[in-house]
Parts: C-alpha cells; structure tokens; sequence
C-alpha cells in the first residue's frame, strides 16, 4: 500500500540528504519526494510516497524522527488531507490532432503552455490519479517528454500551530 509522509525538517545543508540515505539505507523505495521551504522560511517540509504495509511504515516514521533537523512527522495515509502534483507533458501532435489534444487538455482542466510545429507542451496540475489519467489518455498522440514534480501534500482543516510557536521560541 502507497503512504504519504511529511517531514518538516530544519533547512539546513544535508537535511535531504539524511532522509534519502535513511530510504536507501533501510532498502525502502521512495515513489516520489518533493522538497521545499514552508511558510517559515528556516523549516522546509518534504512529502514523500512510499510502499509497505503498516509495520514497515511504522518503522519508516520511527527512523525519521531519530534523524537530525527532524522536527516532525506525519504519514498522512488514513488522515483527512489534500494531495496534488504537477506535470509538464510534451506531445507530438499533427494537422488533425491539434483540436483533440487541445479538448483533452481542457478536460483535465490543463494548460497549453508550449507549442512550435511538431510538439504542445501541457501543464497538468492535481491529484496522481488524475495525472495518469492524462498522461493514459495523451499516450496514443506520442509523448515525447514528461516531468512530474512528485506528490506533495497538507493534512485538511487545523494546521501545526505548536510547532510554528516552538520553533519561533527557540
């Protein structure tokens, strides 16, 4: 079963790297990882999909708050919370297919954001699940390039007020 954890860290250098070395270390496989600054700019949050079942990702969180610049985290699987990705998908196009792709891209509420006289490029934001149904449905016109930024994710409703206070205070 895929999980969803987030882990603030302190943006401090090897604080990525403590967490991809524990993955690797641990013969865990990272689905995808996205990476960047919080609304406090010395805290960087990382989302992190992975697979296994509840034991396995049981120890996954244990060994994660034993890293330093840890400061907290969450599977988010299970948990009320809102996912999205974003992709950048390059497709071959021709005379008669430009309409079509251009109403595919409108389905999936995309954007054309680059096009010359063989290729689009499509910009496609939202849940995984919806990513790979574009790219499901584009892969017949020729995809000639993609880049997906990996999932990242926020628990619904009531944030993490006591970790902005306690951090600020230290």
């Amino acid at each position: 079963m895929k999980h969803t954890i987030t882990v603030l860290v302190e943006n401090k250098f090897g604080a990525f790297d403590r967490v991809a070395t524990m993955f690797s270390g641990k013969g865990f496989n990272i689905h995808s990882i996205s990476i960047g600054e919080t609304e406090i700019s010395e805290i960087s949050r990382m989302t992190i999909v992975t697979e296994g079942d509840d034991k396995i990702m049981d120890q996954v969180v244990k060994q994660l708050n034993r890293l330093i610049d840890t400061l907290k985290v969450v599977d988010l699987t299970g948990i009320n919370h809102i996912k999205r990705e974003l992709a950048l998908i390059t497709v071959n196009y021709q005379k008669g297919s430009m309409e079509e792709i251009k109403n595919i891209s409108d389905i999936f509420r995309g954007k054309i954001v680059d096009i010359n006289n063989k290729t689009m490029m499509l910009e496609i934001t939202g849940p995984p699940e919806k990513i790979d149904a574009a790219v499901n449905v584009l892969a017949p016109f020729g995809i000639k390039e993609m880049a997906r930024s990996g999932s990242v994710a926020l628990r619904r409703g009531e944030q993490i007020k006591a970790l902005k206070k306690e951090y600020i205070t230290n």
